[in-house]
């Protein structure tokens, strides 16, 4: 069964192109264009997409207040937002207004097809760059006040953070040379913590605070 993909952007010409692009994706079908936000809400109930792909910067109805009111009446339509902005405060009120993914346009097509994959299957996108933006220089072993008394230890939150950007917990094991065991301790507890219950949860909560972070090529390589 195809992705069925709605594209919100008030430019015609990148519609167009995006259009073309994910139509020649076998498992892709955009269902229709959306010129603003309000427009968006018109078409979603008629065209059933699963994922709406929406630029901030719209005339009328933007794309933050366009997304949550999507999220607030069809919650299981997925949101993906496209945009120029490389603005660490807008993907924290995108992520929590109930987006899914955030990317940048200037990402190269391989990046926009594989984050609305991601979104589709109920994972978060955030694309680099702006992961990177959020960087903390925190010590490992310090604890962090997130809110309303909790605390994350420095682990808990590269936990988070990789978890963010898709690494599955074998991943996350090798890149902090730590069990998968250990990894999953980490989650449930992070879980438990926050009283949180998926993934889409965890990230939304790791935005809102500005606990996601980009690791060094170094400490990747």
């Amino acid at each position: 069964m195809s992705i069925r993909i709605l594209i919100a952007d008030d430019h015609a010409v990148l519609r167009a192109g995006l259009r073309a692009l994910l139509n020649s994706e076998l498992d892709m079908e955009v269902v229709g264009e959306a010129g603003d936000g309000g427009e968006v809400m018109d078409l979603v109930s008629d065209l059933n997409p699963n994922v709406v792909i929406m630029d901030l910067s719209m005339p009328g109805t933007g794309g933050i207040q366009a997304t949550q009111q999507l999220k607030e009446i069809h919650p299981d339509i997925s949101v993906l937002i496209l945009t120029v902005h490389e603005d660490d405060c807008l993907l924290r009120e995108a992520i929590n207004c109930g987006a899914s993914g955030y990317i940048l346009k200037r990402a190269v097509e391989t990046e926009l097809i594989n984050a609305i994959r991601s979104v589709y299957r109920g994972d978060v996108y955030i694309h680099p760059a702006m992961t990177r933006a959020l960087l903390g220089e925190t010590p490992a072993d310090e604890e962090l006040d997130t809110s309303d008394a909790v605390t994350l230890t420095r682990r808990e939150v590269e936990v988070i953070s990789l978890i963010a950007q898709g690494y599955s917990n074998q991943q996350i094991a090798s890149l902090l040379t730590i069990s998968v065991r250990t990894v999953e301790s980490h989650r449930a507890n992070l879980m438990k913590k926050l009283n949180l219950h998926s993934r889409v949860e965890l990230v939304r909560y790791a935005a809102k605070h500005g606990l996601l972070e980009e690791w060094e090529k170094d400490i990747l390589s």
